[in-house]
């Protein structure tokens, strides 16, 4: 296993290749949200060293404040739907409510008996031109994990469409997220997760342009009713932000049946 591990490890780094423009900055698993009941998340993350001028319209990300507030509802036993509000603090323009997606998702029932967890989730929705050069987006984002005992292993080989852009449009870009972390603690493991935007699926960005960027963190397990995920973030090119530290909090709330 401790082998297993630091292939793993090695891997994470010879794979890296947006890191969700910041808002939120998460691999996602493959359970979808239990029925009759609705985990409330806050995405906070700091900029701390970022991009300091404006480009494209987009103001900087430098000592930026993003923090998006996630509700996701759980509908059926494979079925749940998330909304996202995303708001942005900076100095010198002040707290702005900047836009706010909605995404279904499904995933593979468990009658499959399929040897990895999968879902497919969709996300779509508008962000203000002053903070992304994609007003109206979409995501498509495939999610398969395993777990094998304490090691947990999750790829997010996700697909962004631009509905309308600042940009001419283009092919959907290919976003790939990753994620390996080993169950150090009883009830909290500590891992690694990659984010990047290698640019249009029929022809990559050149490397100075893409971005890559890895993320040590810390994860609450064995928890019912409360998420957290933690840790500091480094960018990996020039065209992604330097130095960024996220915190995700979650309450989960079981409503009683009629």
């Amino acid at each position: 296993m401790k082998e297993i591990f630091t292939l793993l490890f090695i891997c994470s780094f010879s794979l890296l290749a947006k890191a969700q423009d910041n808002y939120e900055i998460q691999v996602y698993g493959s359970q979808t949200q239990s029925p009759n009941s609705t985990i409330f998340e806050l995405h906070s993350n700091y900029t701390f060293n970022g991009e300091k001028d404006i480009v494209k319209g987009v103001r900087p990300s430098y000592h930026a404040l993003h923090e998006t507030l996630e509700i996701t509802h759980g509908i059926s036993n494979i079925f749940e739907l998330g909304f996202y509000l995303f708001t942005n603090y900076t100095a010198d323009y002040g707290y702005r409510i900047i836009g706010s997606h909605i995404r279904p998702r499904i995933m593979a029932p468990q009658e499959w008996h399929l040897p990895v967890g999968l879902s497919l989730s969709t996300e779509f929705g508008y962000q203000s031109q002053e903070y992304s050069t994609d007003t109206w987006s979409l995501e498509i984002r495939p999610i398969i994990d395993k777990q094998i005992n304490k090691l947990y292993l999750c790829l997010n080989p996700t697909f962004g469409v631009s509905i309308k852009s600042v940009d001419k449009p283009s092919a959907p870009t290919f976003e790939p997220n990753i994620k390996t972390s080993y169950a150090f603690f009883k009830n909290a493991s500590i891992g690694l997760e990659y984010y990047g935007s290698l640019g249009a699926v029929t022809q990559f960005d050149p490397l100075q342009d893409q971005t890559h960027a890895i993320f040590l963190v810390y994860d609450l397990m064995n928890s019912k009713n409360w998420e957290l995920n933690i840790g500091p973030g480094l960018g990996l090119t020039k065209a992604t932000d330097g130095f960024v530290f996220k915190v995700l909090v979650g309450r989960r709330v079981f409503w009683k049946k009629k």
